[in-house]
């Protein structure tokens, strides 16, 4: 079995370094030829990955049809926001048959469709093909070969279970699961609690209000998968809560240190530069609100983050806004 990741980011490099682990042969595609180099001569991709030695196995390659040629599994790692675009470039290279597999974890602004919808649309591929990865994904630490844990979900058993065989490590445990939706769910609004998290760091506020987000975010992310249909056992494991504490927690989440960059005093634009990568709770958080709004779903720290994003809140407000909500019970207020 041979894979394809398209995308040489962090984690599309990481996960290029555990199917080779996991004894299935990957092809790496960048667009950039400096990093195409940087691994093929070096195995090291400095810009995203400095000082971490992949693979001697591991190839990278800039054309699209060397990379797909004979690809069993697709793997997508490009952002989010660019996945519909590039679909419709690859759509004619990839081979018919291959399992289509997003790492991505985010909300198509737009139309509100999470990433397997999107692939399904663009390539006219059924349910059945589409594969998700979803889980506490620091992609640094899997780099280094840390011991971490992620779900694989396809609506078809059997693919999830061959995802599964084709990425399972050592280091890197992957559950099977069939609900793509939960997965989806979790991994993309996440990274938007995540946001509110670093504002309260960046603020200087304690652990009483990190955890009340986080957990509170977390009666976001589950009330919004019930409306959707997504399985509460999936919200409650690692594609939820695992990926909801690891993302809120960590200084190495881009979406945590893109909210402190705000807390501090930094407008949107100037936390986006200093992040420098791509931060996906930006732009999932209006789709995220979208599909909320369509289900009749409350989210208020989604809607804070959307405000101060926006430019609509003063940063000093956030809080005020979220502590003057009345008081309800705990398991159905929102």
């Amino acid at each position: 079995m041979k894979a394809t990741v398209l995308g040489a980011g962090s984690w599309g490099t990481t996960f290029a370094q555990v199917l080779w682990d996991a004894g299935t042969p990957a092809v790496l595609w960048a667009r950039d030829t400096a990093i195409t180099d940087s691994i093929n001569a070096g195995h090291e991709n400095p810009r995203y990955l400095p000082g971490i030695s992949l693979p001697a196995a591991l190839t990278a390659t800039t054309d699209p049809a060397a990379a797909l040629d004979g690809a069993d599994l697709v793997v997508f790692a490009v952002p989010a926001q660019t996945l519909r675009a590039s679909l419709a470039l690859w759509a004619p290279l990839i081979p018919p048959g291959a399992l289509q597999v997003s790492l991505l974890k985010g909300i198509e602004v737009g139309s509100s469709k999470r990433m397997s919808e999107v692939i399904m649309e663009v390539l006219g591929v059924p349910q059945s093909r589409v594969a998700v990865v979803s889980g506490p994904n620091l992609a640094r630490e899997i780099a280094e070969r840390q011991i971490a844990a992620s779900v694989v979900a396809c609506s078809d058993e059997p693919g999830a279970r061959l995802l599964q065989h084709a990425c399972h490590t050592g280091y890197f445990r992957a559950y099977s699961n069939t609900d793509v939706t939960g997965c989806e769910l979790g991994g993309a609004v996440k990274n938007v609690i995540a946001i509110a998290v670093g504002v309260a760091v960046g603020l200087g506020l304690g652990d009483n209000t990190k955890a009340t987000l986080i957990t509170r975010g977390l009666a976001e992310i589950a009330r919004l998968g019930e409306a959707v249909g997504a399985d509460p056992r999936t919200l409650a494991g690692l594609a939820g809560m695992g990926d909801l504490v690891a993302t809120c927690s960590s200084p190495l989440s881009r979406n945590r240190t893109f909210g402190q960059h705000l807390g501090q005093g930094m407008t949107a634009a100037q936390a986006r530069t200093v992040t420098s990568q791509t931060v996906e709770g930006i732009t999932s958080c209006e789709p995220v609100l979208e599909l909320a709004s369509k289900h009749g779903v409350e989210m208020p720290i989604t809607e804070v983050v959307a405000a101060l994003i926006g430019g609509h809140l003063p940063v000093m407000e956030a809080a005020a806004v979220l502590a003057s909500r009345s008081a309800k019970p705990e398991w159905y207020g929102a």
